[in-house]
């Protein structure tokens, strides 16, 4: 039998989806993919693969799952299998120069930006950019080396000192600070390539906007509390009757990338302008913001799952 196969390298965040298979009877079975063995010789069984590998997965002692589960998505491709989040996803996953340089290709503005390899570089890569300035890693995830310097002078002494953080793939982005007249985001919810909602989250805490549960604080970020999803969760609030004109492009920009299921986080600036600056295909979601709205994603992902397994049964069955 035929089953959905979950990819991934966090258990805790896979709870709320095991759970949504449960109460639809969905058979699926987990592949971690920290470390392993694949064997290119033998084909890989049927059924819908969903890829949910994190940008942030060397940070949990699973340095080579990303690279790994590209292998793995290889070999399932070659295979002609059903992937939600397929090796396009992976590369813009792991790679925020990807995801701007896709999104740009759809006409969808992004921060100005610089990528740097070699910390000696970023100095002059900051000059040319100008202040205020975020520093970020390429391969993020959890708010890795987000940092915001208002001066020469304080980003200096930073790249001096051991707080500085070495990207996991070498390439520190240098990027405009975009100042929201109000301390949130919003982060956009797609399932099934389709917008779901727009949930509102509070950055007054810091950068790190992951609204899972699970996630862990880190106190690197901007002095503060990094994970603000172990925080009251007040910071995360669905919003009824969200619109935004990009949502289309969206859309299309998602589908072009073999993307099934994302967040898109997006932020306004005080003139009106909104800048996209996250693509996530590994989204998580807010309980208790989630329970609030009477939305739910896990619960869509796994019907939309479910949906595509049986459509998959019918069609070999014919």
């Amino acid at each position: 039998m035929s089953k959905v196969y979950v990819i991934h390298e966090n258990s805790v965040w896979v709870e709320p989806l095991r759970s949504a298979f449960g109460e639809l009877g969905t058979p699926f079975e987990e592949w971690f993919l920290d470390q392993g063995v694949l064997d290119l010789r033998s084909p890989p069984p049927q059924g819908v693969f969903y890829n949910r590998m994190s940008a942030s997965s060397h940070t949990r002692d699973h340095r080579y799952a990303a690279e790994y589960t590209g292998a793995v998505l290889a070999w399932l491709e070659r295979h002609g299998r059903m992937i939600v989040n397929d090796s396009r996803a992976l590369r813009l996953e792991i790679s925020k120069v990807a995801q701007y340089e896709a999104l740009g290709s759809f006409g969808i503005p992004t921060p100005e930006t610089l990528a740097v390899v070699g910390r000696e570089n970023i100095l002059p890569a900051a000059q040319t950019l100008g202040y205020p300035l975020i520093l970020k890693h390429n391969r993020g995830g959890k708010g890795l080396g987000v940092r915001l310097f208002l001066s020469r002078v304080a980003l200096e002494e930073h790249l001096a000192s051991p707080e500085f953080e070495d990207p996991v793939d070498g390439i520190t982005l240098v990027q405009r600070y975009i100042q929201a007249p109000e301390p949130y985001i919003t982060r956009l919810e797609f399932v099934g390539g389709r917008f779901l909602y727009a949930v509102r989250v509070d950055t007054s805490q810091g950068f790190e906007l992951c609204p899972a549960d699970a996630c862990q604080v880190d106190a690197s970020a901007i002095g503060s509390v990094a994970c603000p999803a172990v925080a009251p969760s007040e910071k995360f609030q669905v919003i009824g009757e969200y619109q935004n004109q990009l949502i289309p492009t969206y859309e299309q920009f998602l589908a072009a990338n073999g993307i099934g299921i994302a967040g898109i986080e997006v932020i306004v600036d005080g003139n009106g302008r909104t800048f996209t600056y996250d693509v996530n295909t590994n989204t998580n979601y807010n309980p208790e913001a989630e329970a609030h709205a009477g939305l739910f994603g896990m619960r869509s992902i796994a019907r939309y799952l479910d949906r595509l397994l049986r459509q998959g049964q019918a069609v070999r069955a014919a």
